[in-house]
């Protein structure tokens, strides 16, 4: 094991090199122009993959592609058990650079400031997933043996909702049967608090209209005898959560876990203080559910949010009418034993109960995701702990994503296992913004907890 770790140590130069040519691909799924840009950092991907020993294919999807890489067959065991399986799984894919006027530096030339390395992509997912493959590469240029099997599954759509992927997954369900998923596509507090992340919080979204008059009204002429819309939209949403941040709605919390004395001490140990996270916000005060911390209101606690508000006359100046309609949209965060379906039915079985009969209401299904968990003291959770402890040389701590990764439910419904997040990102590494960046002992450190934990994982 020491040769695949020196292995590493002395090859992050060329490492960083070869992510920034990664890098220089503008694969932006979102963007139609970019199809071909697509198509070759797959194929580029693919060539890689190749080079380090890998069996690797770009499979054909009805979108961009997706570059799925093997290690090589092993002989069965003596006994005849299967060798044990696990499954990587990344994205090339990125999201837009715009705004370019923000950026310090063009997005698809990696820039390097001190030990961090800027570029879109560099974090969301490229860099995140490139450690991994860095740190299969060490035990096959070193001739040491893996003692399991890896399958890499590297999709180029995961930024527009990764549809194609699940089809895959269903189509070579047999092929990629494993024991468990990594991914590395999510984030810890600081570099000093390197990260587990065991729960995703599900969600279901959909949109509100409701309809008064025909048209628009002048509000000197007709105001006081017909309903606003937007007056009774106001009044409506107002009675969905109470003065303490609590859901009004019935039934909303039915069969909702309460967090174990385990976790909530575990989230005592996030460096994450109300006062900073004011500052960073740039609100007056925090608020939320009576009788949780900000932590586990924003992350194990479900939430029902106005996304946006629009009604009536919107331009410069006044105009003093009674719009015809108003609209809001709608998302819910749901944490484990809520389902999409189920809440989505409570809600609006009861805005149709308070809604006025003076308005016409049209609620408009959005999309939905369940939630997602896997017990943190389960033996593949607690080797990926002591992985990271060994990595970083500091002590790990367990974290809920506040949003959604759908594609982790599908591993768990078409695969029928879990996933351990393992992210490497920053708070501060703008995922999704100019000046995105990845941190370099995030990702040398990245390569040393994935080679650790295929030791640490069969112990």
């Amino acid at each position: 094991m020491q040769k695949v770790l020196d292995y590493l140590k002395h090859n992050q130069s060329r490492f960083v090199d070869e992510l920034c040519e990664f890098i220089r691909f503008p694969s932006v799924s979102a963007q139609t122009q970019h199809k071909a840009d697509l198509q070759a950092c797959a194929q580029w991907l693919a060539r890689h993959c190749a080079s380090i020993g890998l069996d690797a294919q770009v499979c054909a999807t009805a979108g961009h592609p997706i570059v799925l890489a093997k290690t090589r067959p092993v002989p069965a065991h003596t006994d005849g058990k299967r060798r044990p399986h696990f499954l990587v799984y990344g994205h090339y894919d990125v999201q837009p650079p715009e705004p370019l006027e923000l950026w310090h530096s063009p997005p698809f030339e990696a820039r390097i400031e001190g030990r961090s390395l800027f570029a879109r992509g560099s974090t969301d997912n490229k860099g995140q997933i490139f450690a991994h493959l860095k740190a299969v590469e060490a035990y096959l240029k070193t001739g040491t043996p893996l003692p399991c099997d890896l399958t890499f599954v590297i999709e180029g759509e995961e930024e527009v909702g990764g549809k194609n992927l699940t089809e895959f997954l269903k189509t070579r369900r047999k092929e990629l049967h494993c024991d468990a998923v990594i991914v590395s596509d999510t984030g810890m507090p600081d570099k000093e608090h390197p990260a587990l992340g065991y729960g995703l919080r599900g969600i279901v979204a959909f949109e509100i209209v409701l309809k008064g008059p025909s048209r628009d009204l002048h509000s000197g002429i007709f105001g006081g005898a017909i309903e606003n819309p937007a007056m009774a939209l106001s009044v409506l949403l107002s009675k969905m959560r109470g003065k303490n941040g609590r859901i009004a709605v019935p039934h909303f919390y039915d069969g909702v876990a309460p967090l174990s004395a385990y976790e909530r001490k575990q989230f005592k140990r996030l460096p994450y203080r109300d006062s900073e996270l004011v500052k960073l916000l740039g609100v007056k005060k925090l608020f939320g559910e009576r009788g949780f911390t900000a932590t586990e209101q924003r992350t194990a606690r479900p939430t029902i949010e106005i996304n946006g508000l629009t009604s009536g006359y919107q331009g410069e100046g006044s105009k003093t009418i009674i719009p015809a309609w108003a609209r809001a949209k709608i998302t819910c965060r749901l944490v484990p034993n809520q389902k999409p379906a189920k809440i989505y039915k409570i809600v609006c079985d009861y805005i149709k109960k308070i809604c006025p009969p003076t308005v016409r209401l049209e609620i408009e299904e959005g999309h939905g995701a369940d939630p997602y968990f896997v017990s943190p003291t389960g033996a593949h959770a607690q080797a990926a702990l002591r992985a990271l402890r060994a990595a970083f040389g500091r002590e790990p701590v367990l974290l809920r994503e506040g949003g959604s990764i759908p594609i982790v439910n599908d591993f768990k419904k078409v695969l029928g296992v879990d996933t351990l997040l393992l992210g490497l990102g920053l708070p501060d590494d703008n995922a999704h913004s100019p000046n995105e960046k990845y941190d370099l002992d995030n990702f040398e450190n990245g390569q040393r907890m994935s080679a650790l934990l295929w030791q640490e994982i069969l112990a």
